[in-house]
């Protein structure tokens, strides 16, 4: 734990003046930090790491189970616009795709929740809509569980949804790969309910997240880049 976040601190070159952020992350169960007994989840142990790097920040953990691109996209503006206020600087997380890609009444190859043209339309809606606010936006891509079909969906979705990001300079974190090859995080889902992780679990996420996430709070409105994809990787 200490070695990645010294990495991260030398790897971050933080701004003179510290600005208002509030952070707000929208999503699903995994932003939720479900299944997490320490009700951290990876959401909130990638703000501790902010912290710990000299850079405090509001956040709001907006994570909601069951929740797809289309439900994030019928509330995000609402969500921010409340939390933001008169002062303050605005910015936005997002993490979905699981159950965009879940099957309807089970698994096996039935139609599944959102169409996957749709939930690349929606993600496009979101990014515009943040774009055209002046909101900066970091993505995390879905992880991965442990139904193999499921995981096929999921990865197509991923890499579909990275490609967006990256049209529109948007850092996309992909977690899938590294989680659905990492021992730690299959042996924790696989003894819950073959989706949702413990803390063990959402350590692992987080430590995906949290080179990126703290390398995007530090850039700054306009400054904000694609992270490539060896610098999601901070384990110990």
């Amino acid at each position: 734990m200490a070695s990645t976040r010294s990495r991260v601190r030398d790897r971050v070159e933080l701004p003179d003046v510290r600005p208002d952020l509030r952070v707000s992350f929208l999503g699903d169960s995994y932003v939720a930090g479900f299944g997490d007994a320490e009700h951290r989840g990876w959401v909130g142990r990638v703000a501790a790491w902010a912290h710990v790097i000299g850079f405090p920040v509001t956040v709001y953990n907006l994570g909601v189970r069951r929740d797809t691109s289309a439900d994030v996209r019928s509330r995000w503006q609402d969500e921010i616009r409340v939390r933001s206020g008169d002062a303050g600087e605005p910015r936005l997380v997002l993490s979905f795709g699981v159950n965009d890609t879940s099957s309807r009444g089970g698994g096996g190859r039935r139609p599944t929740r959102v169409d996957p043209d749709r939930s690349v339309g929606n993600l496009v809606a979101i990014l515009d809509g943040a774009a055209a606010s002046g909101i900066p936006t970091l993505m995390v891509g879905p992880p991965a569980v442990t139904d193999e079909e499921h995981d096929e969906r999921i990865a197509t979705l991923d890499r579909r949804f990275a490609s967006v990001c990256a049209a529109r300079a948007v850092p996309y974190v992909a977690v899938f790969e590294r989680l659905h090859a990492d021992p730690v995080w299959r042996a924790d889902i696989e003894a819950g309910d073959g989706a949702h992780p413990t803390s063990a679990g959402y350590d692992r996420l987080a430590r995906l997240v949290v080179g990126p996430w703290c390398e995007w709070l530090a850039g700054g409105p306009g400054t904000v880049r694609a992270a490539p994809a060896g610098a999601a990787q901070t384990d110990e």
